[in-house]
């Protein structure tokens, strides 16, 4: 991750984010390398920040020290389950019940730009994607400055889920996400997990080159190439790419956009 960071900040990206395990498994480790981040890179670092699971005293003791340690940015999550727990074990007025209440008591505390999930094809919890848009809506409205997308691979999806933000009244910045393929194998399995669709032609991409790991990275880098310069081309002006901690792919793609 290190060799990859400066690498990336040479980019000049509008900011880097580092990611929080479920649960709040890794925050202080992330607390740490945002705080490294912020103090070698000239641009602004987000953490992301899940607060499902954790205590609110905890949280905004959390918040105070990324303040503290000139994290200005946070990508406020609900986060996940853990398999073992419902969310009635979570109910109590010690927890927060919601992402909406979550961002405005951070903002309550300090001016933070606030990054919110969106997912073009439902959150997989949501019951539609009706009812998914309208949480969106609650959470930009609550402060979020911006949403980032789950991945997607095909860019009519997030078109679509583009005007049905539109026809909802969103009008604030839905920023597409997108995800360089340095391992198609484990990407499926992620994708799974938080049910993005993977086309088939994709997988067809991909087929015979679980042993090829050059012809690979060189399929995945005309992927990701073709679907940002798309969505470059139809007026998407940020695109936030989940780089994986590797700088290789998503360089190339932000040559291919003239950066």
């Amino acid at each position: 991750m290190w060799e990859a960071v400066p690498k990336l900040a040479a980019l000049d990206p509008k900011f880097m984010t580092v990611t929080y395990g479920a649960g709040g498994t890794t925050k202080d480790k992330t607390l740490q390398i945002a705080e490294r981040m912020a103090a070698e890179q000239p641009m602004p670092i987000a953490s992301h920040l899940t607060f499902l699971t954790t205590e609110r005293k905890e949280l905004q003791g959390y918040i105070e020290e990324l303040w503290g340690k000139n994290v200005r940015h946070i990508v406020a999550l609900r986060g996940d389950i853990p398999k073992d727990k419902t969310f009635d074990d979570f109910l109590g007025d010690e927890f927060y019940t919601s992402t909406p209440e979550f961002i405005a008591d951070i903002l309550s505390r300090h001016d933070f730009e606030i990054s919110v999930g969106a997912y073009p094809e439902k959150h997989p919890d949501a019951k539609n994607l009706d009812e998914d848009i309208a949480t969106l809506k609650a959470k930009l409205n609550a402060g979020g400055t911006r949403a980032i997308t789950q991945f997607f691979f095909d860019n009519d999806v997030y078109y679509r889920f583009l005007d049905k933000c539109a026809a909802a009244g969103i009008d604030k910045p839905v920023v597409p996400g997108l995800v360089p393929i340095h391992d198609f194998g484990g990407l499926v399995r992620f994708a799974k997990n938080c049910q993005a669709h993977v086309p088939s032609w994709l997988r067809e991409e991909f087929v015979g080159l679980e042993n090829k790991p050059e012809e690979a990275v060189k399929v995945a880098t005309e992927l990701l190439v073709t679907q940002a310069q798309d969505l470059a081309e139809n007026g998407v002006e940020h695109i936030h790419f989940y780089t994986l901690n590797k700088a290789s792919i998503t360089t190339e793609a932000c040559k291919a956009l003239g950066y």
